[in-house]
């Protein structure tokens, strides 16, 4: 079966690393939020000026005040900081930013990504997308491996307009973990109950795939 956005979310968690400053993008990467491990401290970071921020409040601890970059009410660990956004992007494009984890709508072979726009369609906009993708060394993607019609988003060339070039090395679908080297996605684990033939199926892009691919662990 493919991955819950819950179970994306625990994926992306299991990259996480003790003292890392982590950014992450609107959908499915806040939820990372909520899958930090308990002995571990990361302090997550959002562009529009809070470095620090907790996992979604519960009912009784909404403040409307506490946003996210994507408007979402969040909350804010011990020690955490609040300043302007001007700051913050500062931060971004100093590459003081472990890890960056954001959406997309496309990724090709040669690791550039689309994510910011669809002709004719009302979306967000850039956003920090583009700041994040050019001053982060380690990205990760999250998107379901095709869309609603079926057509794979894992493709040899991007054909949106492109939010940056030559910058995204792992992405995670619903299906699977991909990691891209020399032109083409390298096929390294796969969701619970998929199939290496149904994720060949719907990788339009070229895929390599290794003699053993292991299916991803959640905790129980």
């Amino acid at each position: 079966m493919a991955l819950t956005r819950d179970q994306m979310a625990q994926r992306v968690a299991q990259e996480l690393e003790d003292g890392f400053y982590v950014n992450l993008g609107i959908g499915i990467p806040t939820l990372v939020a909520n899958h930090v491990p308990d002995n571990m401290e990361v302090m997550l970071q959002s562009e529009n000026g809070l470095l620090g921020m907790g996992a979604f409040p519960t009912e009784d601890a909404i403040d409307a005040d506490m946003i996210n970059a994507g408007k979402q009410t969040v909350t804010a660990v011990k020690g955490a900081s609040i300043f302007s956004s001007a700051e913050s992007f500062a931060m971004i494009r100093g590459g003081h930013v472990d890890l960056t984890v954001l959406g997309a709508f496309e990724v090709d072979v040669n690791g550039n990504i689309a994510s910011w726009i669809i002709p004719n369609k009302l979306i967000k906009g850039m956003g920090g997308a583009m700041d994040l993708v050019a001053g982060a060394e380690n990205i990760i993607v999250t998107m379901t491996h095709a869309s609603k019609a079926g057509e794979s988003k894992l493709l040899t060339n991007c054909t949106l307009p492109l939010t940056g070039q030559a910058c995204i090395k792992k992405v995670l679908t619903d299906l699977a973990w991909i990691e891209i080297e020399n032109g083409a996605f390298v096929l390294k684990e796969r969701a619970p109950g998929v199939s290496v033939e149904e994720i060949q199926a719907k990788t339009a892009g070229k895929l390599m795939i290794p003699e053993y691919v292991p299916e991803m662990q959640f905790a129980e």
